[in-house]
């Protein structure tokens, strides 16, 4: 599988190099952000912050989505599956009362 997986993706970097497009121009080579051009020159940088914030939103989104299997399947896993569930909720509560105490959830 591995083997499969690395030939795919150098035959797709390959195949996509030769066949795609080659006529870079001063307006394809701007760089932009979020989709928007940057006309003017930027006169002070923009908040990390920002990022940080969407960062911690996505690893603590996802994270929830575990408890969708496991609330499917409670009844089979009984205590168990509690007593995992519960370390599994201790670690994100650790995680987020560090970054709490850190700071990382103001918005200055």
């Amino acid at each position: 599988m591995i083997v499969t997986a690395v030939v795919f993706a150098i035959l797709a970097i390959v195949v996509s190099a030769l066949l795609g497009p080659h006529k870079p121009t001063r307006r394809k080579l701007m760089p932009y952000e979020s989709g928007n051009v940057d006309i003017e020159p930027r006169r002070h940088r923009f908040p990390v912050k920002f990022y940080v914030t969407a960062m911690l939103f996505t690893i603590f989104d996802v994270e929830v989505a575990f408890f969708y299997p496991w609330a499917v399947v409670f009844r089979d896993l009984k205590l168990f599956g509690f007593g995992v569930m519960l370390l599994f909720i201790g670690v994100l509560l650790i995680g987020f009362f560090y970054l709490w105490k850190k700071g990382a959830f103001e918005w200055d």
